[in-house]
């Protein structure tokens, strides 16, 4: 069975917003070694709790990190990208 598993990179009340998107490395990290096929990042903006407005540079720091996971972007906010991002 191919396994995916989509990220939000949460916040936490009292940690930097860094710490989320750290941990969301981390997390894509821990999908790859457990067989995971696919790392998917959710695309927020103005959200409280989330961090990751930014899913091209989120992605870009998972793939630095990981060799054989495929990643992705779920719920591209359409109005947010010109034509040629989406």
């Amino acid at each position: 069975m191919r396994l995916s598993l989509l990220d939000r990179s949460r916040t936490r009340e009292g940690h930097p917003e860094v710490d989320a998107l750290e941990h969301s490395v981390e997390r894509a990290l821990g999908a790859e070694h457990a067989g995971y096929e696919r790392f998917w990042v959710a695309e927020h903006h103005a959200v409280p709790g989330i961090a990751s407005g930014s899913p091209a540079v989120l992605l870009a720091a998972i793939g630095a990190r990981t060799a054989r996971i495929r990643l992705g972007s779920g719920g591209v906010m359409l109005p947010n990208h010109r034509p040629l991002v989406v």
